[in-house]
């Protein structure tokens, strides 16, 4: 898994687009998703985006994925889930001081943002994790939040 992780930081930007493209897919299903029901969702699309994003990207599931943010290197990697940078124990040559055999994870993510068109978004802070919606889909979520903000704009413009 760590040799595939190293990869998918390294080709970010193909994986940036590849995201741009699914991201409007998942957004455009919400109407399956709310017939369906999106607690009913949850298993089967949990599922998928763990053996997915498990594979490429040794995702941990902690539901808020902030993978277009940390240069498609996932934060909760970190042995101390560092959700906005490294720890400062980050060795001279650029690994991590708990496993000093692997990078830091934060290395990684920086490194492979610089490869995106919105390599940014990593300087972008991050809320602290919500520990009760690890293994929950962050595929969902997204639906959600963007169905919940197009309904608010267009009740604003009405």
């Amino acid at each position: 898994m760590y040799s595939v992780r190293l990869w998918a930081a390294r080709h970010a930007r193909l994986f940036e687009l590849t995201y741009r493209a699914f991201e409007p897919v998942i957004v455009k299903l919400h109407p399956l998703w709310k017939s369906v029901g999106y607690q009913r969702a949850e298993r089967p699309m949990g599922k998928l985006e763990k053996l997915g994003k498990g594979l490429l990207f040794d995702c941990q599931m902690c539901g808020q994925c902030i993978l277009s943010s940390t240069g498609m290197s996932c934060s909760m990697n970190c042995p101390k889930t560092m959700r906005n940078g490294p720890c400062g124990g980050v060795m001279q040559n650029g690994n991590c001081e708990v496993y000093p055999e692997k990078r830091c994870v934060w290395v990684e993510a920086w490194e492979g943002s610089r490869k995106m068109k919105e390599g940014d978004a990593i300087q972008v802070v991050q809320l602290p994790v919500d520990h009760r919606l690890k293994g929950s889909s962050s595929w969902l979520r997204v639906a959600r939040g963007a169905s919940d903000q197009q309904a608010g704009h267009e009740e604003a413009s009405q």
